[in-house]
């Protein structure tokens, strides 16, 4: 059989349909990894009453147990099966048993309840048949994932046990051979124990609460593979270029071989990549591992000329080459593998500032990303991990940073085709940061996590760094210790001590978590030299909440709990660890007091853009004393009202379009600190003759100001166009609209509504942590707020709209045509997509019918009186779909309306 490891979405997996029986099993055939996702059953112990060689029997009856679909926690399965209430909506979390713990507190780092079901172990059974062409061969059992540490039984075999089987980030290659019968029913049994407080384990920090199992289960895949004598695994090739030339890569091969048997064997390692062959010999001692280099010191042929490099989204081509690998053994293939990799080099350097600024390839990329979060129950699908990372491209973003929320292999298949950079590391707030209580076995344990995720990690260009510490570096014996490791591993990229400003045994990470996590104005980001502001690189920090749509509202809360704002919302703020006083007064300051739920979550859209917009802007025209910034986040793990792009749901909204207007590659926008009009260009390439024109208008929209002029840009610049002037007779809240032209085409347009009234912060009351050991402000308190009262007198339009819809397969779009006829602004045109065309808008208490996820070209926006916009959104159909799609039609001031559909 021909083994296939780290395929990502290509690898070959039969996966068949199993009726609930136990005695229900799964056929595996020959030439594939197969993947053992239906016909689990899970239990607790207290009632399994047998011992795990009888649960590991063929034919042990599971009659009364949960079924459970992996990869999937206790708790995941559970709420599948309807045991327990959605936990995701209100406060229905808090009902399910083992939730009596305090409701503010990280329940990571505390015991469970004594009462709760889920601090016992609990068992996990299944049952599958192996292909008789197994005989005579190496079937190894794989796990990707357990949660904390598990009994493991094939046969009534005793395959591995809790004391050596224990990390939620270690991954287990296990040599099952001896337990398998081929071409029979085998029956698995796994008994789970749940992490305790001193285990590094997972946290979801103060993004959302913990539920009561502590992510406890088989939480990433299962698989059963057969092989030779010699397994092949962990394929990566790293590239060195020769810089500040990219005509010249040096491609090293790493490979690891094991041999299962008893015995010494000879080998022959065998690769090609496109038309580049090359072998070499290999001895293995009995039971050994061993790294396999290929390198163009020994091998000229992997000196490349003129290869195609692999760049990130926005500046550059995807280019994967494709790599296989043969391990044959007396003529006879053992094993192999296939991935593709990128040729690309990433290098970082410290400036004179101590601010840490990455190449790709040797030219500077300022780094513009968000903090990705797992789902609350470790839920997760390719599709959803497809959607998200598309959203990641189309929010103009080029990097995630997985603060301890490592992803599968799809995902950084994905990240690899897509462009996206990707930054993971350890965790902070739990044990993983606790390196005065680590025992020995924490310390082993955090080196071969370590150890696995680096290996499976390297082969992907998408990442580019490991930060082996978070909100504090490790001591220096560990250091030394992830260090070794790293060198070990021949791992190519830059590795962090810390996402904070810290000095360790290497030097100054370089980089700053200075804050703030809360909202503040928007002038803030430009005047800020202390903490947060556009200097450096900020590895996490947000203007604050994000709060969803009043749809998405709608299905999070309860009726009765929709308003007013209470603590079921607060609940939803990071778990009551944060609450949402400082946004809504900021609300309430500047546009005026929110009437109702409807009336809050549409100000708080507009405050959420121009606030998110103001941040990623403020670092874009720094450009590079700024160097990187890591909106904090991108997702939520449950249906949050903070620190998000685009909601649970996956409905976009305003803090989304606001960056992704920002982070527009090439970009025209306004300084909140000195009114300058500024061109940022994030290509690798100058543009000539471009025209920038900036209007000012009045609420009424009488034209107060006007200018044009013509510039050039160069590459990956920044550059100050023109300054607004202080004019006489604007209206309170007033207009600034700005536009970027090419050729005669719009490449960019960027619209603002400002305030005559001083915004100014009370740089006095900035909010600092007390104890020192944070260099960070949570908060910068506004001292005199904007008004933009004056929107509320907007006059009510009606909008001329019209659609389009077009279908190609399971892919849709709708290009919407919008007119304004008025003589008023139309501020905050909001279009959405529904799956079928009711001819009507839709009603309070119907069904949510908007397509989710969806990419619109722009939303949000506002439309000039007597323009015309011209938008598309594309989106993905169910493969039965009929229905015809429906767009509707609202905003601040516009009048809700069904779009005529063309047909």
């Amino acid at each position: 059989m021909v083994r296939i490891v780290n395929l990502g979405f290509l690898s070959l997996v039969i996966i068949s349909l199993v009726g609930a029986l136990a005695a229900s099993s799964k056929e595996v055939t020959e030439s594939a990894t197969t993947v053992l996702r239906d016909n689990w059953f899970i239990e607790p112990s207290a009632d399994v009453h047998a011992h795990g060689e009888a649960i590991s029997s063929v034919g042990f009856s599971t009659r009364d147990w949960y079924p459970a679909t992996l990869p999937s926690t206790v708790m995941s399965a559970l709420v599948e099966d309807k045991v327990y209430p959605d936990p995701y909506t209100g406060v229905n979390l808090r009902s399910i048993p083992g939730t009596t713990y305090p409701i503010f507190e990280d329940f990571s780092n505390v015991p469970m309840p004594p009462a709760s079901p889920f601090r016992q172990s609990w068992w996990y059974r299944t049952e599958f048949k192996l292909p008789p062409e197994y005989s005579g061969r190496t079937v190894w059992l794989d796990f990707d994932g357990i949660n904390y540490r598990a009994n493991v039984w094939m046969n009534g075999v005793q395959i591995a046990s809790s004391e050596n089987l224990a990390g939620t980030w270690r991954l287990f290659n296990l040599d099952v051979t001896s337990a398998a019968k081929p071409g029979q029913t085998n029956a698995l049994a796994v008994e789970i124990f749940p992490p305790q407080p001193r285990d590094l384990a997972i946290t979801l920090v103060d993004w959302a609460p913990m539920p009561p199992d502590k992510e406890m289960g088989i939480w990433r895949d299962v698989h059963i593979t057969a092989t030779g004598p010699i397994a092949l695994r962990y394929p990566a090739v790293l590239t060195k270029l020769n810089l500040p030339s990219t005509d010249h890569a040096m491609l090293t091969i790493r490979a690891e071989l094991t041999n299962a048997s008893d015995s010494p064997v000879e080998a022959v390692l065998k690769g090609h990549i496109e038309n580049l062959a090359f072998e070499q010999p290999v001895h293995l001692g009995p039971k050994e591992t061993q790294v396999v280099h290929f390198t163009p010191e020994k091998f000229p042929q992997l000196a490349i000329a003129n290869p195609r490099l692999w760049w990130p989204a926005q500046v550059g081509k995807q280019d994967l080459y494709p790599l296989d690998l043969t391990v044959e053994e007396q003529g006879h293939v053992s094993d192999s593998t296939h991935i593709r990799f990128g040729v690309r080099q990433v290098t970082s350097n410290i400036d004179e500032k101590g601010h840490r600024i990455f190449q790709i390839n040797g030219k500077n990329i300022l780094i513009r990303g968000a903090g990705y979060s797992f789902d609350l129950l470790l839920r997760s699908s390719p599709d959803r991990q497809q959607a998200e990372l598309r959203y990641v491209r189309d929010l103009n973003l080029n990097t995630v940073r997985l603060e301890g929320k490592l992803e599968n292999e799809h995902f950084f298949d994905l990240a690899d085709q897509m462009g996206i950079l990707v930054m993971p590391g350890w965790c902070c707030c739990d044990q993983w940061e606790n390196w005065p209580a680590w025992d020995k076995e924490n310390e082993t344990i955090a080196g071969d996590s370590l150890r696995d995720q680096i290996r499976r990690l390297e082969r992907h260009p998408s990442v580019i760094s490991w930060m082996y510490g978070s909100d504090f570096a490790p001591p220096p014996r560990i250091e030394k210790l992830y260090l070794g490791i790293l060198q070990e591993l021949d791992w190519p990229n830059p590795s962090i001590s810390s996402a904070a400003g810290r000095t360790t045994t290497i030097g100054p990470s370089g980089v700053k978590m200075t804050g703030p996590y809360e909202y503040v104005a928007p002038s803030f980001w430009y005047l800020d030299t202390r903490h947060g502001g556009a200097f450096g690189f900020n590895t996490e920090t947000s203007p604050g909440p994000a709060i969803p749509p009043v749809a998405s509202l709608r299905r999070m809360l309860p009726p009765d709990h929709l308003w007013p704002i209470d603590s079921v919302w607060e609940y939803h703020a990071g778990g009551m660890s944060h609450t949402l006083n400082v946004f809504t007064e900021a609300l309430n300051e500047r546009y005026g007091p929110a009437k109702s739920v409807e009336d809050y979550a549409l100000k708080a859209q507009l405050q959420a853009y121009e606030a998110h917009r103001a941040m990623m802007e403020a670092y874009g025209r720094n450009k590079y004393s700024s160097t990187g910034i890591i909106q904090w986040m991108l997702n939520n793990a449950w249906p949050s009202m903070i620190w998000h792009m685009y909601d649970w749901y996956l409905r976009p909204a305003g803090s989304y379009f606001g960056v992704k207007k920002a982070c527009e590659p090439l970009h025209v926008q306004y300084s909140y600190d000195d009114r300058s009009i500024v061109v940022v260009n994030s290509y690798y390439q100058p543009f000539a003759n471009l025209k920038v024109t900036a209007k000012m208008y009045n609420l009424d929209m009488q034209e107060k100001f006007s200018k044009d002029s013509e510039i050039g840009v160069g590459a990956d610049s920044s550059t100050r166009v023109f300054t607004l002037p202080a004019i006489e007779g604007l209206s309170a809240t007033y207009f600034v609209s700005l536009s970027l032209e090419s050729a005669g085409q719009i490449k960019s347009r960027n619209f603002y509504w400002l305030s005559t009234k001083p915004e100014t912060i009370d740089w006095s009351r900035q909010e600092e942590d007390p104890t020192g050991e944070y260099d960070i402000s949570t908060w910068a308190p506004t001292k005199t707020f904007a008004d933009y009262t004056e929107l509320n007198k907007l006059p009510r339009v009606d909008l001329d709209v019209t659609a389009q819809n077009k279908k190609d397969g399971q892919e849709g779009s709708t290009t919407v045509t919008v007119h304004n006829p008025t003589s008023t602004l139309a501020l905050a045109v909001h279009l959405k997509v529904n799956k079928s065309s009711s001819g009507r808008v839709s009603r309070e208490g119907e069904t949510d019918n908007e397509i989710l996820p969806v990419l619109w070209q722009d939303n949000y926006f506002a439309l000039l009186p007597g323009e015309t916009r011209q938008v598309t959104a594309t989106y993905r159909l169910g493969e039965k779909s009929k229905a015809t799609p429906g767009v509707e039609i609202d905003g601040w001031n516009v009048n809700p309306k069904a779009a005529d559909i063309q047909q």
